[in-house]
């Protein structure tokens, strides 16, 4: 196991990298995944079967992970219903709400910059 640095022995770019609060948010929410589900999950409560069909492309291993790493992060929470079939939701928290105007901005950026890059193709 690596053992961390004193702060005094960190370089300035380390230190960035270690205590870089957007490198931090960027940890939370990075993997092809995470933020397609994050803004999905925005929109309602899900079960894992209603995600699995909305982003068909993704293995069930996969989307359990990434599932399991955003309710790690404090991000997704998981409720579990004691039913037969056992029933599970998940749903955004207060944490991942923060996280919605901002969602939408890097999706209009995405948009207005995709189009741009394809125009200046044609």
């Amino acid at each position: 196991m690596a053992t961390r640095k004193q702060d005094s022995t960190y370089t300035r770019n380390e230190k960035c990298i270690v205590e870089c609060d957007l490198t931090y948010v960027i940890q939370k929410i990075e993997g092809r995944w995470k933020l397609q589900l994050l803004s999905k999950l925005e929109e309602r409560k899900f079960r894992f079967s209603e995600l699995k069909k909305e982003f068909s492309l993704i293995t069930e291993r996969m989307l359990t992970l990434q599932l399991r790493a955003l309710e790690q992060d404090g991000l997704v929470k998981r409720t579990v219903f004691a039913e037969v079939p056992p029933r599970v939701e998940y749903e955004l928290t207060a944490m991942a709400l923060e996280l919605a105007p901002i969602f939408k901005q890097l999706s209009d950026w995405g948009n207005k910059h995709r189009k741009l890059a394809e125009k200046a193709l044609v």
